[in-house]
């Protein structure tokens, strides 16, 4: 596996794209002269493991295949290594390659990028959140999102995207602010009567909801959103405008910045690239160039 390029491939993501995605990937890759090797977990911690091994091995480069929970596995298995990160992006939500500007459900475009940048030396430095020994690349959330995704966790039926609107519906029946304390750098404690607080190292989550619209990716800072409290009537207004970013102009919403930031409130979990991180309270660090990406930004 020596200087070989891995594909981390889920065959499973954005309905059987990540395995259709793999193939004309790797045929791109050893077109440019390139070996290539896959690696395919039996789960995610498999998959984690081989992934790390790979990049212990001496990977040329790790290239995942798959959606953005696929993209979460490989940057713990790069962060901090040196060895650097491809995104062929296959998934439902993507929102890593988006925040980077990487083709997305594009494959062969996808692994020329990597290609290019290979042969041009290297990779850009992107920054990536961390909370303990957890990164992450887009945002990290707590409060009303992050209570959707509790309970759809929990549910098990209905199945696939409408399980997710059962629990949008279930949470809005009992919606409620949360008495957040936010501590931004070496600053004062803040208190915030919040719905939800998002904390983006990129712009988007759930596949291009630009909850963080002005957060970018080499700043090495948090764009921190915090909407308050407000009534169900106006959270179902500001709603759709979090498609654009349009929400941050709104008089219950205020963003702060920060290269780091302490949340504390009675949430069940926050959540970051779209897995659980456990409850609060936590603190989450912007760590500067903390990987390269090949092609981003292209």
């Amino acid at each position: 596996m020596n200087d070989a390029i891995c594909l981390l491939v889920n065959p499973t993501a954005g309905r059987g794209g990540g395995g259709r995605c793999a193939a004309p990937a790797a045929r791109v890759l050893r077109d440019a002269g390139h070996p290539v090797r896959a690696v395919v977990g039996l789960d995610a911690s498999d998959a984690l493991r081989r992934a790390r091994e790979a990049v212990a091995a001496g990977a040329r480069a790790l290239v995942a295949v798959g959606g953005d929970g696929l993209v979460s596995l490989a940057l713990h298995a790069v962060a901090g290594t040196g060895t650097p990160l491809g995104v062929v992006a296959a998934g439902t939500g993507n929102d890593f390659a988006r925040a980077l500007g990487l083709p997305l459900r594009e494959p062969e475009a996808a692994a020329a990028r990597v290609a290019g940048a290979l042969a041009a030396g290297g990779g850009t430095p992107v920054d990536l959140g961390r909370v303990g020994d957890r990164w992450f690349g887009t945002v990290l959330a707590a409060g009303f999102d992050s209570r959707v995704n509790d309970r759809a966790n929990r549910m098990t039926w209905p199945r696939g995207r409408l399980r997710y609107d059962v629990a949008i519906l279930a949470e809005l029946a009992a919606l409620r602010p949360s008495p957040f304390r936010l501590r931004l750098d070496d600053g004062p404690w803040q208190e915030h009567d919040a719905t939800l607080v998002a904390v983006g190292n990129g712009a988007s989550y759930g596949g291009g909801l630009r909850i963080c619209p002005r957060a970018r990716t080499d700043d090495g800072l948090f764009d921190i959103t915090v909407v308050g409290a407000c009534s169900r009537r106006t959270l179902l207004r500001v709603l759709p405008s979090v498609r654009h970013g349009g929400h941050v102009d709104h008089r219950v919403v205020t963003v702060l910045r920060a290269a780091r930031v302490t949340l504390a409130a009675p949430e069940p979990a926050a959540y970051a690239d779209g897995d659980p991180l456990g409850g609060l309270p936590l603190t989450a660090r912007t760590v500067p160039g903390a990987v390269r990406v090949l092609g981003a930004g292209g």
